[in-house]
């Protein structure tokens, strides 16, 4: 089942292109979808925040249950509780197959851990909230490497047209990446203002 028309509804209703296909109806129609969604609306203080955390959670595309957890660990992190939330975030399995090149959306790249064809230190994981950490070594496993998505991952058909995250370094080739250190928040290419999403959670 063809699943792109609602995650181009999703990406316009939340002014983001959660996906490479939603990009150029994104660009068409950068408005909310609905008769209504070219009209003024009125936006409370309460709606701003919740709509910065709804961009987060879309983004990770992680459920709310999830988002709360991250946030309840990222409080208890020194520093900015906000940046400290999207490094959280950053760190799950999925987000990093992602931002290596393994796979072209996050909604592939939790498919692709469910699936348990991905290992880490070389131990099987289908966990798409595993939390990996500096030092740990990713890759496909030996028995999913043949399969025509990673075959499109090893030649550079799922690589974003910017540069790799500094913090992972990246065979693809061997599809494989290493987690060299924490991300630092200015690198994670995510879009949002993480000090609204902290002020509707902590109000």
């Amino acid at each position: 089942m063809n699943q792109s028309r609602p995650k181009v509804k999703k990406s316009r209703a939340l002014g983001i292109a959660l996906t490479p296909k939603a990009v150029k109806y994104f660009e068409a129609r950068p408005y909310p979808p609905g008769e209504h969604g070219r009209g003024r609306k009125q936006s409370s203080d309460y709606k701003v925040r919740l709509l910065e955390k709804q961009r987060l959670r879309a983004q990770y595309d992680i459920s709310e249950r999830q988002m709360v957890r991250a946030y309840d660990r990222a409080r208890k992190v020194e520093g900015k509780t906000g940046e400290a939330l999207i490094v959280e975030l950053e760190r799950r399995l999925d987000a990093l197959v992602l931002r290596s090149g393994l796979a072209r959306t996050i909604y592939q790249a939790r498919q692709m851990v469910v699936h348990g064809h991905i290992s880490v230190n070389d131990r099987k994981v289908d966990k798409p909230s595993f939390r990996v950490r500096p030092g740990d070594v990713v890759m496909v496993r030996e028995r999913s490497r043949e399969k025509h998505p990673f075959q499109v991952a090893r030649e550079g058909g799922y690589a974003t047209d910017g540069e790799t995250p500094r913090y992972l370094e990246v065979n693809l080739q061997a599809l494989a990446f290493r987690l060299d250190r924490d991300p630092n928040r200015k690198e994670i290419p995510v879009i949002c203002d993480e000090q609204l999403v902290v002020e509707y959670y902590a109000r």
